[in-house]
C-alpha cells in the first residue's frame, strides 16, 4: 500500500459516508476530506516504517530477508490505534480467541513441586502424521498468562496450519494447580524451564524443537539461553516485548499515567494469583505486607526476591535482565519489540550487545506497543506479530539447515 491509494481509499470512503450537507454546505465535507488526506499523509509519514532489522551475521540477515520476509517489510499499524499504551490496553479485548483443545499434563519437579502443561498435540497434522518427527514448539507466555491468553492461542493457530505441534509452559500456581511447595517463579530463575524443556525433548526426542517466549517468558527463555549457550536441544528461539533491563522497565512503569493505566493493575495480578495459595505461602511470608504492594517493585521486594534467595530487589532485577546474558546465546534468536513499549523501552534494548553475537537477530518496529502489533482497519485477526512467529518457525524447521554453521 502506498499513500496514493490510502489516500484514493481513504477520500472515497469518506465521500460514501458524510453527506455534502454537513453543516449546511459542502464546507464540512472539504474539512473531513482535508484532515483525513492531513492524517494520511502524517500516517504514511512518520508511523507506517519498516522495522530496524538488527543483526551482525550477514548470513542470518539473508536467510531472515528470504525464509521471514515479513521483518523488512513495512509494519502498517491499525491507523487508529497505533500509540504504544493504546495497542498494548486494545489487544486482549480486540483478537479473537481461537479454540484450542488442549491436553493437560503435570509434571513433577526436583523439590516436590508441579508444573503444569497444556499440549497441542495437533494429531490430525496432514504435513507431519508421524507424531515421532512432528516439530513441537514450546510457548511461554507472560508475567502471569497462561495457555488461555489470545496471543498464545493465536501462536497455537498459526503453529496448527503449519502442521505442528504445541505445549505451553505455564508457570507453577497460575494455572489452576495447587502448589505442592511454597515456591512460585521467577524471570531469573531458569530450574523449572530447564525440566520441561528436557521432558518435552526426552518425550520426542527425534522431533524438531524450538520455543518462543513472550514478555516475561522472553526473558526466563533468553535467561535460560544465556545459561545454557548451545548445550540445549532447542534449535532457535523467538523473542516477543522482552523487557531487557529491568531496572529500566519498572521506572518507566512507576510513571504516573504508566502506573494508572498498567502497573497498579499488574500488581493486583500478581497478589491475585498467590493469593490463592495463601495456606501454602504464609509459612514462608507476611502475606499481609506481600499484599499491601502497590507496584511490581514493592511486590517483587517483598516476595520474589525475597523467594529466590536474593539479598536485595536489586540482585534479583540484575539477574533477571536478559541484557547481560545476551553475549552468550548460542542458538539462533530473533527478537521482536517496538520501541514505544512502556514495558521495555526503546533505550534499554540492546542493540550493541546483540551486533556482538552473530546468533542473535533483532527486529525493533516504530510502533506496537507490549504485545500489541495491531494492523487492519478492525484488527481482531492476525497482528504483526504473529506473522513474525509464523514465517520465523517455518522458517527454521523447514530451512534451518541453512544458518546453523554460522
Amino acid at each position: 500500500m502506498d499513500w496514493q491509494v490510502l489516500t484514493r481509499e481513504l477520500s472515497l470512503y469518506l465521500e460514501s459516508q458524510v453527506r455534502v450537507g454537513l453543516f449546511g454546505s459542502g464546507v464540512g465535507l472539504s474539512l473531513v476530506l482535508g484532515f483525513g488526506v492531513a492524517y494520511a499523509c502524517y500516517y504514511l509519514s512518520s508511523i507506517a516504517k519498516k522495522p530496524q532489522l538488527v543483526a551482525s551475521n550477514d548470513r542470518f540477515c539473508r536467510f531472515l530477508e528470504e525464509h521471514c520476509p515479513v521483518v523488512t517489510e513495512t509494519y502498517y499499524p491499525t491507523i487508529w490505534c497505533w500509540e504504544g499504551r493504546v495497542q498494548t490496553l486494545l489487544r486482549p479485548f480486540i483478537t479473537s480467541r481461537p479454540q484450542v483443545e488442549y491436553r493437560n499434563e503435570l509434571i513433577k519437579t526436583a523439590d516436590g513441586g508441579q508444573i503444569s502443561l497444556d499440549w497441542f498435540d495437533n494429531n490430525d497434522s496432514l504435513y507431519y502424521p508421524d507424531a515421532s518427527t512432528r516439530p513441537t514448539v514450546l510457548l511461554l507466555p507472560g508475567l502471569t498468562g497462561t495457555s488461555k491468553e489470545s496471543y498464545i492461542l493465536h501462536m497455537i493457530h498459526q503453529s496448527e496450519t503449519l502442521g505442528y505441534r504445541c505445549v505451553v509452559f505455564n508457570n507453577r500456581g497460575i494455572a489452576g494447580e495447587e502448589l505442592l511447595t511454597p515456591r512460585t517463579y521467577c524471570a531469573a530463575n531458569t530450574e523449572d524451564l530447564e525440566a520441561v524443556i528436557h521432558h518435552v525433548h526426552n518425550l520426542h526426542p527425534s522431533a524438531p524443537f524450538m520455543a518462543a517466549g513472550v514478555s516475561m517468558g522472553g526473558m526466563l527463555l533468553l535467561n535460560y539461553l544465556g545459561k545454557t549457550g548451545r548445550d540445549t536441544p532447542l534449535m532457535a528461539a523467538a523473542i516477543f516485548s522482552a523487557g531487557w533491563n529491568v531496572f529500566e522497565s519498572v521506572e518507566s512503569l512507576e510513571k504516573p499515567l504508566n502506573w494508572l493505566l498498567f502497573n497498579y493493575y499488574l500488581t493486583t495480578c500478581l497478589q491475585s494469583s498467590i493469593n490463592r495459595h495463601r495456606q501454602m505461602l504464609e509459612k514462608l511470608f507476611d502475606m499481609d505486607l506481600v499484599m499491601k504492594a502497590r507496584t511490581v517493585r514493592e511486590f517483587d521486594k517483598q516476595f520474589t526476591s525475597v523467594m529466590f534467595g536474593y539479598r536485595t530487589i536489586d540482585d534479583y532485577y540484575e539477574d533477571a535482565s536478559p541484557c547481560r546474558k545476551l553475549k552468550s546465546v548460542g542458538i539462533p534468536v530473533l527478537c521482536l519489540n517496538s520501541v514505544d513499549d512502556v514495558f521495555s523501552p526503546g533505550h534499554a534494548i540492546p542493540v550493541e550487545t546483540a551486533k556482538q553475537n552473530a546468533n542473535v537477530a533483532l527486529v525493533l518496529t516504530s510502533c506496537g506497543g507490549h504485545i500489541g502489533f495491531l494492523e487492519g482497519i478492525w484488527p481482531r485477526k492476525c497482528t504483526y506479530m504473529d506473522r513474525v512467529f509464523k514465517q520465523f518457525v517455518q522458517a527454521m524447521f523447514e530451512h534451518g539447515n541453512k544458518i546453523f554453521s554460522m
